[in-house]
């Protein structure tokens, strides 16, 4: 678990912009991983939140485009990746880097590079 009150280049607590960095899903991932510049925990959960939203939301695009599959699966997607969001969401205020099977795993050999 890191500290709670650890402060950002931002100027907030880390797990403030950690949670803020899944608010808007990849977009918001983006945001703070641009902006974040020192603090590796809101790095890694910027960066699981930009490559994990991402790929969600260009696998539901693709899925769409396919006729019968598409009304299937979609709405299962949008529910998966509501609670992943959820989840995700909930891991990073209380603080915990919390790591994506595959996701996660990769994103954390990226943030460790730097």
């Amino acid at each position: 678990m890191s500290g709670q009150n650890t402060k950002t280049s931002l100027g907030l607590s880390e797990n403030i912009e950690a949670l803020l960095s899944y608010v808007f899903g990849w977009l918001t991932g983006a945001i703070f991983l641009v902006l974040e510049k020192e603090n590796k925990f809101v790095r890694f959960h910027a960066l699981q939140s930009l490559v994990t939203f991402l790929a969600l939301f260009i696998l539901s695009t693709v899925i769409r485009l396919i006729p019968i599959l598409g009304l299937l699966l979609s709405p299962l997607i949008a529910i998966a990746s509501m609670v992943l969001w959820l989840v995700l969401l909930y891991k990073a205020y209380m603080g915990e880097k919390y790591k994506l099977p595959v996701i996660g795993t990769w994103v954390e050999k990226q943030i460790d590079k730097e």
